[in-house]
Protein backbone atom coordinates (compact mmCIF):
# COMPACT_ATOMS: atom_id res chain seq x y z
CA UNK A 1 0.00 0.00 0.00
CA UNK A 2 1.12 3.29 -0.69
CA UNK A 3 2.36 5.95 1.71
CA UNK A 4 0.69 9.29 0.39
CA UNK A 5 -1.52 11.49 2.87
CA UNK A 6 -4.06 12.04 -0.69
CA UNK A 7 -7.30 10.92 -0.48
CA UNK A 8 -9.78 10.48 -3.68
CA UNK A 9 -13.27 11.85 -2.98
CA UNK A 10 -16.27 11.66 -5.55
CA UNK A 11 -20.11 11.39 -5.83
CA UNK A 12 -22.75 11.95 -8.03
CA UNK A 13 -24.97 14.45 -8.00
CA UNK A 14 -26.97 13.51 -5.04
CA UNK A 15 -23.89 14.14 -2.46
CA UNK A 16 -22.23 16.79 -3.84
CA UNK A 17 -22.37 18.91 -0.10
CA UNK A 18 -21.45 16.11 1.65
CA UNK A 19 -18.24 15.48 -0.31
CA UNK A 20 -17.61 19.23 -0.26
CA UNK A 21 -18.26 18.96 4.04
CA UNK A 22 -15.97 15.93 4.09
CA UNK A 23 -12.80 16.94 2.30
CA UNK A 24 -12.54 19.78 3.68
CA UNK A 25 -12.74 17.27 7.60
CA UNK A 26 -10.35 15.27 6.04
CA UNK A 27 -7.97 18.30 5.47
CA UNK A 28 -8.26 19.10 9.08
CA UNK A 29 -7.19 15.37 10.05
CA UNK A 30 -4.10 16.43 7.75
CA UNK A 31 -5.20 14.28 4.66
CA UNK A 32 -4.66 16.22 1.43
CA UNK A 33 -8.15 16.01 -0.35
CA UNK A 34 -7.98 15.80 -3.87
CA UNK A 35 -12.03 15.86 -4.78
CA UNK A 36 -12.53 15.01 -8.27
CA UNK A 37 -16.21 16.27 -8.63
CA UNK A 38 -18.55 16.85 -9.87
CA UNK A 39 -19.06 20.26 -9.33
CA UNK A 40 -22.59 20.83 -10.15
CA UNK A 41 -25.85 18.90 -9.30
CA UNK A 42 -26.37 17.95 -13.12
CA UNK A 43 -27.35 14.42 -13.06
CA UNK A 44 -24.07 12.37 -12.80
CA UNK A 45 -24.03 8.33 -13.49
CA UNK A 46 -22.14 7.17 -10.07
CA UNK A 47 -20.24 4.11 -12.06
CA UNK A 48 -18.12 6.56 -13.58
CA UNK A 49 -17.54 8.70 -10.49
CA UNK A 50 -16.46 5.56 -8.48
CA UNK A 51 -14.52 3.99 -10.99
CA UNK A 52 -12.52 7.03 -11.67
CA UNK A 53 -12.21 7.78 -8.06
CA UNK A 54 -10.89 3.72 -7.78
CA UNK A 55 -8.55 3.75 -10.41
CA UNK A 56 -6.84 6.94 -8.72
CA UNK A 57 -6.47 4.42 -5.50
CA UNK A 58 -5.52 1.35 -7.58
CA UNK A 59 -2.36 3.18 -9.18
CA UNK A 60 -1.14 4.32 -5.68
CA UNK A 61 -1.41 7.78 -6.82
CA UNK A 62 -4.40 7.89 -3.53
CA UNK A 63 -3.90 6.02 -0.16
CA UNK A 64 -7.79 6.13 -0.03
CA UNK A 65 -10.86 6.48 -1.73
CA UNK A 66 -13.91 8.29 -0.09
CA UNK A 67 -17.09 7.76 -2.37
CA UNK A 68 -20.86 8.93 -2.37
CA UNK A 69 -24.00 8.23 -3.60
CA UNK A 70 -27.47 8.42 -2.64
CA UNK A 71 -27.21 5.36 -0.64
CA UNK A 72 -23.46 4.62 -1.14
CA UNK A 73 -24.49 1.22 -2.74
CA UNK A 74 -24.29 1.57 -6.46
CA UNK A 75 -21.15 3.85 -6.61
CA UNK A 76 -19.23 1.05 -4.09
CA UNK A 77 -20.12 -1.52 -6.62
CA UNK A 78 -18.66 -0.03 -9.34
CA UNK A 79 -15.54 0.88 -7.52
CA UNK A 80 -15.04 -2.82 -6.85
CA UNK A 81 -15.37 -3.88 -10.29
CA UNK A 82 -11.58 -2.42 -10.30
CA UNK A 83 -8.90 -4.67 -9.36
CA UNK A 84 -7.05 -4.22 -5.98
CA UNK A 85 -10.26 -2.21 -4.83
CA UNK A 86 -11.94 -3.23 -1.54
CA UNK A 87 -14.94 -0.98 -1.01
CA UNK A 88 -17.65 -0.92 1.56
CA UNK A 89 -20.38 0.90 1.96
CA UNK A 90 -20.89 2.37 5.36
CA UNK A 91 -23.89 3.71 7.95
CA UNK A 92 -21.97 3.77 11.33
CA UNK A 93 -18.61 3.84 12.47
CA UNK A 94 -17.96 0.56 13.36
CA UNK A 95 -18.26 -1.07 10.22
CA UNK A 96 -16.34 1.61 8.98
CA UNK A 97 -13.37 0.56 11.58
CA UNK A 98 -13.80 -3.11 10.93
CA UNK A 99 -14.03 -3.18 7.15
CA UNK A 100 -9.81 -1.52 7.23
CA UNK A 101 -9.14 -3.58 10.42
CA UNK A 102 -10.27 -7.27 8.82
CA UNK A 103 -10.80 -6.28 5.36
CA UNK A 104 -7.84 -3.88 4.56
CA UNK A 105 -10.05 -1.68 3.04
CA UNK A 106 -9.09 1.33 0.82
CA UNK A 107 -12.10 3.08 -0.27
CA UNK A 108 -14.98 3.44 2.05
CA UNK A 109 -18.52 4.20 0.52
CA UNK A 110 -21.62 6.57 1.95
CA UNK A 111 -24.88 6.87 1.30
CA UNK A 112 -25.70 10.86 1.40
CA UNK A 113 -29.41 9.79 1.61
CA UNK A 114 -29.08 7.90 4.63
CA UNK A 115 -26.35 9.24 7.20
CA UNK A 116 -26.35 13.05 8.13
CA UNK A 117 -23.50 15.31 8.12
CA UNK A 118 -22.26 14.34 11.80
CA UNK A 119 -22.73 10.89 11.09
CA UNK A 120 -20.35 10.83 8.41
CA UNK A 121 -17.67 12.34 10.03
CA UNK A 122 -17.82 9.94 12.73
CA UNK A 123 -17.78 7.11 9.40
CA UNK A 124 -14.30 8.46 7.69
CA UNK A 125 -13.00 9.11 10.93
CA UNK A 126 -13.14 5.62 12.40
CA UNK A 127 -12.14 4.54 8.96
CA UNK A 128 -8.95 6.49 8.60
CA UNK A 129 -7.98 5.80 11.98
CA UNK A 130 -8.30 2.16 11.30
CA UNK A 131 -5.35 -0.05 10.47
CA UNK A 132 -5.32 -3.22 8.78
CA UNK A 133 -4.90 -5.76 11.43
CA UNK A 134 -3.28 -9.02 9.21
CA UNK A 135 -2.58 -11.82 10.94
CA UNK A 136 -5.75 -14.65 10.03
CA UNK A 137 -7.17 -11.42 8.62
CA UNK A 138 -4.63 -11.18 5.58
CA UNK A 139 -5.73 -14.70 4.46
CA UNK A 140 -8.99 -13.79 3.94
CA UNK A 141 -8.10 -10.41 2.27
CA UNK A 142 -5.56 -13.02 0.26
CA UNK A 143 -8.82 -15.19 -0.69
CA UNK A 144 -10.69 -11.60 -2.15
CA UNK A 145 -7.94 -11.17 -4.13
CA UNK A 146 -7.41 -14.28 -5.96
CA UNK A 147 -10.91 -13.86 -6.94
CA UNK A 148 -9.66 -10.82 -9.37
CA UNK A 149 -8.26 -13.66 -11.62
Amino acid sequence: MTTTTRIVLSSDHAAIALRRIIAAHITTLGWEAVDIGPTTAESTPYPERGEEAARLVASGDCRFGIILCGTGQGIMMAANKVTGIRCGVCAEPFSARMIRQHNNANMLSIGARVVGESLALDIVEAFLSAEFEGGRHATRVAMIEALEG
